[in-house]
């Protein structure tokens, strides 16, 4: 692999990395995207579809942390420590529970709150840009409650704070409309206006690719470490998503971040009506979203090994959480596991290295991956480019776990 000079090259070519390549390639640069494209679908492609701007809180809370005993995955919740990952999830755990401080949750609150401002905005600029807005469907979600005490707390916490996004009633045509198609009643429900969701994640991948393509840039298949990498090109972009922190431990950086990993089931060909907007049910922690070609139910928070094995139990339990609501996956729904990269502040690394000058970063988006691609590519294209920027990257900078 050859790279010109004044090129930049972008290692890892999923969501991140392609909306920062975009971005660059708005402000005049070449840009090489190095992917190895021989792992299974990153969280990219396997995500739940959402723009979750409502999410604006850190899961680093002290409220998260109280949670935690009765959502565990033995007690049919969503969360999952492994007892062989112990060595991963319990350095970071200790991490999340300093980060987790009331001083340091607010700080990160208002960190996060100031990207998932701009996350809708830059979503419409990039995919007008590329000439595929219908990619970006504003329909908003529901949030539904099966249990009364749950749906008491939970509707009261989205009134309080939900972003951006403004939590609503549903209008009782919606409420029957809802009630009809799934086999659990509902105890509460809102419905979210100013959130969105993505058609579809492969067409939307495919559409950031091609536009990159057609803009004279180049998509090499192939795994580089960063001291490689910055011999053959001026500057480097890490968006590597969970191997981005083996990227920079390696040039001295601290990077406390683990593999939390996420399960869906996929039924294609399926008779969910399309205009149903994705469905979180509460309970459950489950989302279910209707893209073109197929229904998708995500969920489970596994904190974990890179390397660990998939927990078929997890796929198993989506389906019995399926069948109980009545919607309609069958056997020859596909299975999916994938890893989001997260760090102990639920906060993004976006910034400049200054271990090597020449080396930016941007990942480590937990679950908001999605949600914040576009504002990153702006943030980080614009901090390359020495432009004035709209966000402060300073909370995001990865030597705050120095």
């Amino acid at each position: 692999m050859t790279v010109t000079t004044g090129s930049i090259l972008v290692i890892g070519g999923g969501i991140i990395g392609m909306a920062v390549a975009l971005s660059l390639q708005d402000r005049g640069f070449h840009v090489i995207v190095a992917d190895p494209g021989d792992l299974p679908r990153p969280a990219s492609w396997g995500n739940a579809g959402r723009i979750a701007v409502e999410l604006s809180e850190p899961l680093s809370s002290l409220k998260t942390l109280q949670s935690v005993p009765g959502a565990l995955f033995s007690r049919g919740g969503p969360i999952a420590f492994p007892a062989a990952s112990m060595s991963a999830w319990l350095p970071f755990g200790l991490r999340l529970l300093a980060a987790s401080s009331p001083k340091r949750f607010r700080h990160g609150a208002e960190a996060l709150s100031s990207l998932l401002a701009k996350a809708l905005p830059a979503w419409r600029h990039r995919l007008s840009d590329i000439g595929a807005p219908e990619l970006l469907v504003e329909t908003g979600h529901y949030s539904i409650w099966e249990s009364p005490s749950l749906s008491v707390s939970g509707r009261k916490a989205w009134y309080r704070n939900s972003g951006t996004a403004t939590a609503m009633e549903l209008d009782p045509t919606e409420l029957n409309r809802l009630s009809s198609l799934i086999r659990v009643p509902i105890a509460g429900s809102l419905k979210f206006v100013g959130t969105a969701s993505i058609a579809d994640p492969s067409d939307l991948c495919a559409a950031m690719q091609e536009a990159f393509l057609k803009r004279s840039g180049r998509l090499e298949t192939c795994r580089l470490a960063v001291e490689t990498a910055t011999r053959m090109a001026d500057l480097v972009v890490v968006t590597a998503g969970v191997d981005s922190g083996d990227l920079l431990r390696a040039m001295g950086h601290t990077v406390p971040m683990i593999a939390e990993r996420g399960y869906h089931i996929e039924q294609l060909g399926t008779s969910w009506p399309r205009d149903i907007p994705p469905i979180y049910f509460e309970d459950r922690s489950v989302v279910l979203t209707r893209f073109r070609s197929a229904l998708r139910a995500t969920s489970f928070v596994e904190f974990t090994l890179k390397s660990a094995p998939p927990d078929s139990r997890k796929w198993a339990r989506l389906r019995e959480h399926a069948r109980d609501l009545g919607l309609p996956f069958d056997d020859s729904a596909t299975q999916w596991m994938g890893s989001r990269p997260t760090l102990p502040d639920y906060l993004p690394a976006i910034g400049r290295s200054q271990k090597q000058r020449n080396v930016f970063y941007a990942f480590g988006h937990q679950h908001l991956g999605l949600t914040l691609a576009a504002i990153t590519g702006e943030l980080l294209a614009a901090l390359i480019s020495n432009e004035p920027l709209s966000v402060d990257p300073e909370p995001f900078d990865i030597d705050r776990f120095n």
